[in-house]
């Protein structure tokens, strides 16, 4: 649980779990983004944290195949995380920075 303060008409604190938010929107839009044999590479790849000896026996893929769908899924995923709106989930100082503005403030002169 952090707090984090912002500029709002209700209130100037706001209470969230950045971390377990960040990993929910990570997974979510992975599996959104990703077919269904991509998603079965992540899940074993980056999620659990299988080497490649291990992925390519579990999913029945040589070690071309398998190298070549983790490249397509850096590629795709990378992209997304950091086109995504409102909010991308890269750069990290982006999602995880500290001030949140609710309204539009004027810039100074």
């Amino acid at each position: 649980m952090s707090l984090e303060f912002c500029s709002g008409r209700n209130s100037r604190r706001v209470y969230s779990r950045k971390s377990e938010e960040y990993m929910a929107d990570f997974c979510l839009v992975s599996r959104r983004v990703l077919d269904e044999e991509e998603h079965r590479v992540f899940r074993y790849h980056f999620l659990l944290g299988a080497d490649w000896k291990l992925c390519c026996r579990r999913l029945n893929m040589d070690r071309g195949n398998f190298f070549h769908a983790v490249y397509r899924i850096e590629q795709k995923l990378g992209r997304t995380f950091a086109e995504l709106e409102p909010y991308p989930l890269y750069p990290l100082r982006d999602y995880f920075s500290g001030v949140i503005r609710r309204q539009v403030l004027p810039l100074s002169a």
